[in-house]
């Protein structure tokens, strides 16, 4: 039986990650990234877009299959740079707590959201703006072209995501067509889970992600979101994790559910 996704697909995230973040240096001669600056004909995001990330996705489980198709029990903690303080946390967790002070979403938010089993819809609200809808908790997440969050923005559990599209080209030669990635950095989260047995994130949470397509052999479409969570309240170091889903023909399979704390 062929694999899900090649380890050759998840390396080429991950290189596309570390382009994203080289100097032109190490890219090599002539090469350079054209990172979409603050406010540069943000009215066309749309038209601009190097890749198209739109339509129907589903979630590929093919790592971390304990973790992420059920709930692991309280405490555990494995493969997460977590800090003391975290752990603590991690370790009192009690889902009927959150149920009752209505925050069954906190394993649904931004930092947690795309590790969880669901479903995708991607398209755009407008010009500006691609949105994210997801299935599993009903979630919508708003990838902004155009700068950082309005003053006063309030912090929510998918928060405010900044969006730019990366290229490769060059010296003044366009990209080749079906080239480049999207980094999307989000900001003004409420707390809420890594995983939802209650592996804390903070508010002080900065989520990057880099959202890449990938085509199989065969002509199959995919899409990795390689993320990278840094908190300094609640992690050692950056959780980084790629998650992988498959493009799908249409809609067929949508199943809104609801938030669960359990």
């Amino acid at each position: 039986m062929r694999p899900l996704v090649s380890t050759s697909w998840i390396v080429a995230a991950v290189l596309a990650v570390a382009w994203g973040n080289a100097p032109a240096a190490q890219r090599g001669a002539g090469a350079s990234a054209a990172p979409q600056a603050p406010g540069a004909a943000t009215a066309s995001a749309s038209a601009q877009a190097p890749i198209d990330l739109t339509g129907y996705w589903v979630s590929l489980v093919s790592d971390e299959w304990r973790y992420r198709m059920i709930t692991p029990p309280r405490g555990n903690v494995d493969y997460v740079p977590i800090t003391a303080e975290g752990r603590k946390l991690a370790e009192a967790w009690d889902p009927a707590k959150d149920e009752a002070s209505h925050e069954e979403c906190r394993g649904y938010g931004a930092g947690g959201i795309m590790r969880l089993p669901s479903r995708l819809h991607i398209a755009w609200s407008d010009p500006k703006t691609l949105r994210i809808d997801i299935d599993t908790g009903t979630q919508t997440r708003l990838l902004h072209f155009g700068g950082e969050a309005p003053q006063g923005f309030e912090p929510s559990w998918q928060g405010y995501s900044d969006a730019r599209w990366q290229v490769a080209g060059g010296r003044g030669a366009p990209a080749a067509p079906g080239t480049g990635q999207l980094k999307v950095t989000t900001t003004h989260l409420r707390p809420g889970y890594l995983r939802k047995n209650g592996v804390p994130y903070s508010a002080d949470a900065v989520l990057t992600e880099y959202f890449t397509r990938l085509i199989d052999d065969d002509g199959a479409t995919y899409l990795a979101v390689t993320s990278f969570l840094e908190d300094p309240i609640y992690l050692n170091q950056p959780w980084v994790r790629t998650s992988q889903f498959r493009k799908q023909a249409d809609g067929s399979g949508w199943n809104p559910t609801s938030c669960s704390a359990r």
